[in-house]
């Protein structure tokens, strides 16, 4: 299982939970984005540059990944898409991707984008805060400790 991440709108403070979590968890975290992205050395966390261009972190996150992932992400059909893989998907707000949701998610978001293509105001998302990142790390915590691997080499 391996995580990995919508990373050129993630939020710096889910990325340095997510970069604890690697360590502390032993799990790789990949960060796929259009820019080069810093990260600290570590054997467990890895970033991926794709080019320029519409949609080519999410086609590439999509291509990497496999059943029981967990990707994080706040775009809407690339969630629909890691679902559809059997991957598991987490906003950075520890909201959850699921199954049940998401063709609702889908479907409103439709609806704002047509509203704002009509040009009305639909404001837009809360400003990130300290309980969301709070939230996020606390969804991450229960999802790894139900999905922890044992150690390699042991049975």
């Amino acid at each position: 299982m391996q995580v990995l991440v919508d990373a050129d709108a993630c939020p710096v403070v889910i990325k340095d939970i997510l970069f604890r979590a690697a360590k502390r968890a032993e799990i790789t975290v990949t960060l796929v984005a259009n820019q080069y992205l810093r990260t600290p050395p570590s054997p467990f966390i890895k970033s991926i540059q794709v080019p320029a261009g519409f949609d080519a972190a999410d086609a590439r996150v999509v291509e990497l990944v496999a059943s029981g992932d967990l990707v994080i992400t706040a775009d809407i059909p690339l969630a629909a898409a890691v679902l559809e893989r059997g991957a598991h998907a987490l906003d950075p707000r520890g909201n959850w991707f699921t199954r049940e949701n998401i063709q609702e998610r889908l479907t409103m978001r439709d609806v704002m984008d047509q509203l704002r293509n009509a040009g009305i105001d639909t404001g837009g998302p809360a400003p990130f805060s300290a309980r969301d990142s709070k939230a996020f790390a606390g969804q991450l915590d229960r999802f790894l400790a139900r999905h922890k691997t044992p150690p390699r080499g042991t049975d």
